[in-house]
């Protein structure tokens, strides 16, 4: 089951009548931890005492936040996954009513309060056979769009996602295209071969921009058909990883000057024409070339004043987004993709989620939302076979991956509006370490998420800038969240 900390009843959680009421609710500390074995799922552990407390023989650990208007970061906007095919596929293959129950545990503080979702515009590598678009017209040109149809896997999606709207007021939905129709493309087709494998828009070659204002459309009519079923697109970048180019899925490489171009001259003035408040995200790719982001912001800043990253690059460095937001003091940052095998280190989506917030970004969407249990739908061609999701859905019923909880001591209790505070004393060793970020959250609470990859229990001590300190014990191998009134 899964609870709101703001049901905290004489130290325990509950949903008798005699539970505390929420004001009196946050004049008293919480904790609830998510563990690397699974005995801890958001659960309610022991909650930190103000003072120092007593640590007794056990490691301690100093952490520093500032909690006063001087320690104010970036604001939350929040945390989830990507819609994919293979999502919709698995999730409505639930009864009714065990779809409205998942959706509630995912959308809601019932559960994890995601308020942050990517969508595949058309086929991803996460997607049944055959790959599509919305407007694939038979590999015929159709430079007005006029066989233009999100289809039954169009249609399924923006349905799921207008369900997760109704459940989550503060849902922002973000579309990303794995590669354009394949006849606006040099090599004619969505995927099978990376020769030529690029828009034909005149930039590789000296034909002029064919089919660059028919690509711009293409935005304009998908952002229009979903809204039209209750799914309001907030953003979308114009391709997913565009220095990737491989034929097994659908993919289309994008330089970055070519990017800047299409959204300057094109895209923002085509959802501006239309009406639509949209906007549009750079990137959306590793953290190791952000000269790209760079170029396209440098060139399309009209339109362009958030930038989306993956957690790929071989050396992965989330300093990257410091970096960036002192170059680019204005501009807004998500880490908008990053995988969750299940062979992967339990850790790995607190990993992917601490870092970027510790480093200015706003939002966090895992790849990917909800699988099958074979991990897919996926193409039989190429792509991810083993990318699981954070919900597992099999024989009618559904299971959450220990990524969902990692993430869930996040989203939980970081809701939208939260703002990031700055802080000390996260360290980590070869044998493991104490990493932390805190928020100041709107109804005034403070949440402290503490991930702790030691095979000990720590005794962390913290100080607030406002003068406070509180102690508590954060169990080996596990995420621990405080919430401080």
């Amino acid at each position: 089951m899964y609870y709101s900390p703001l049901l905290l009843c004489l130290g325990l959680l509950s949903t008798e009548a005699h539970c505390l009421s929420n004001e009196k609710v946050r004049a008293a500390a919480g904790a609830f931890a998510s563990n690397s074995d699974g005995s801890l799922k958001l659960s309610p552990v022991a909650a930190p005492v103000q003072g120092g407390g007593n640590p007794g023989s056990a490691s301690t650990w100093q952490l520093n936040i500032d909690d006063t208007s001087s320690g104010y970061k970036q604001t939350i906007t929040g945390f989830g996954g990507a819609v994919t095919d293979a999502t919709v596929t698995s999730f409505n293959t639930l009864s009714a009513s065990t779809l409205n129950q998942l959706l509630n545990e995912l959308m809601t503080t019932a559960g994890a309060g995601f308020a942050l979702m990517r969508h595949t515009i058309g086929a991803s590598d996460l997607s049944g056979d055959p790959a599509y678009t919305f407007d694939d017209n038979g590999g015929k040109a159709d430079p007005n769009l006029n066989g233009f149809n999100l289809g039954d896997r169009g249609d399924a999606m923006a349905s799921l996602l207008a369900k997760m709207k109704s459940l989550q007021s503060s849902l922002k939905i973000f579309g990303s295209p794995w590669s354009a129709p394949g006849w606006m493309k040099l090599n004619g087709v969505i995927d099978g071969t990376t020769n030529q494998n690029n828009l034909n828009d005149g930039y590789l070659t000296n034909n002029g921009a064919q089919y660059s204002s028919a690509f711009a459309q293409y935005f304009v009519k998908y952002i229009q058909a979903f809204e039209a079923q209750g799914a309001k697109i907030d953003a979308i970048t114009v391709q997913n990883e565009p220095l990737n180019s491989q034929a097994g899925y659908p993919t289309m490489y994008m330089f970055a000057d070519e990017q800047g171009n299409l959204i300057q001259n094109y895209i923002g003035p085509a959802l501006a024409n239309a009406g639509l408040d949209t906007k549009v995200w750079a990137y959306d790719h590793n953290t190791d070339v952000p000269d790209y982001p760079q170029t396209v912001i440098n060139k399309a800043g009209q339109y362009v004043d958030t930038v989306a990253w993956h957690c790929y690059a071989t050396n992965l460095d989330w300093t990257v987004l410091s970096n960036f937001k002192q170059s680019n003091p204005n501009v807004q940052q998500y880490m908008t993709e990053c995988w969750t095998p299940s062979t992967g280190a339990w850790h790995q989506a607190a990993d992917f989620t601490m870092g970027p917030l510790q480093n200015w970004a706003s939002g966090v969407a895992a790849w990917t939302l909800g699988t099958d249990a074979q991990d897919g739908p996926h193409l039989s061609s190429g792509g991810c076979g083993s990318c699981t999701g954070l919900v597992t859905i099999n024989n009618g019923a559904y299971t959450f991956q220990t990524a969902y909880y990692m993430m869930a001591q996040f989203s939980k209790f970081m809701p939208p509006g939260a703002t990031v505070l700055s802080g000390n004393g996260s360290y980590s060793y070869s044998n493991g370490g104490i990493q932390s970020v805190a928020s100041k959250n709107p109804d005034g609470s403070r949440t402290v998420v503490i991930q702790n990859t030691f095979g000990n229990d720590v005794y962390v001590h913290l100080n607030t800038k406002s003068g406070q300190e509180w102690s508590g014990n954060v169990q080996a191998n596990s995420v621990t969240t405080w919430v401080l009134p």
